[in-house]
């Protein structure tokens, strides 16, 4: 449930809707330039901001239900984030 997440918490398994997608934008990174794009993740409890990098970008789709595995959460200014690390997962769900 995303009402229950708060920063520090890792190994997050979660299934929501993306509820709106922002436009791809390129970052630096220490492994070079990578596409990213800020998405709305939302559950019957709520709503956190996740980050969809490289393929994953053009896999989901808003509108789309998706499950998160291994992810953790993050704050910055004020607010959470869910972050997917390249050991995590993120698959579209039929619901």
């Amino acid at each position: 449930m995303i009402s229950k997440l708060a920063p520090g918490m890792t190994n997050v398994n979660i299934v929501g809707k993306i509820t709106s997608k922002e436009s791809k934008r390129m970052v630096n990174t220490k492994y070079g330039k990578k596409p990213v794009c800020d998405a709305l993740l939302r559950d019957e409890t709520g709503e956190i901001k996740i980050s969809l990098w490289g393929d994953q970008i053009e896999m989901i789709k808003e509108g789309e239900y998706v499950s998160i595995e291994g992810g953790y959460i993050t704050e910055f200014q004020g607010e959470f984030h869910l972050s997917i690390p390249k050991r995590g997962l993120i698959q579209k769900q039929t619901c």
